[in-house]
């Protein structure tokens, strides 16, 4: 597994603690890059400006990332542009809380 996949793995052990997702499926890191030295930048959003844990999920999302061995800096940065929106997130996340039109139209009227 690269390093990246380590990161994105360790990120999906990170819940939004308002929702039963993991912020990855939920579509809350917009992007992890990891270079040769074992650098992350995480460019990451919430679901709202003013979330509940604005405070405190970003250093737990920075943590998560720096736990993972051969990980040597993380710079994480949080953004809400373009805002989050259900559209970010995965089809097992929008399946898991129950958000309909998972399933595009044009797959049902086959």
């Amino acid at each position: 597994m690269s390093l990246k996949e380590q990161v994105v793995a360790a990120l999906k052990k990170v819940y939004d603690p308002e929702m039963p997702v993991n912020i990855y499926e939920l579509g809350l890191i917009y992007g992890c890059i990891v270079d040769e030295e074992g650098r992350v930048t995480l460019r990451m959003t919430l679901t709202a400006p003013n979330c509940p844990v604005a405070g405190s999920l970003p250093a737990e999302v920075e943590r998560a990332a720096r736990a993972v061995p051969g990980v040597t800096d993380v710079k994480l940065e949080l953004t809400f542009d373009p805002p989050w929106s259900k559209d970010r997130m995965s089809e097992a996340a929008k399946l898991a809380l129950g958000i309909e039109d998972i399933i595009p139209l044009a797959r049902l009227r086959r």
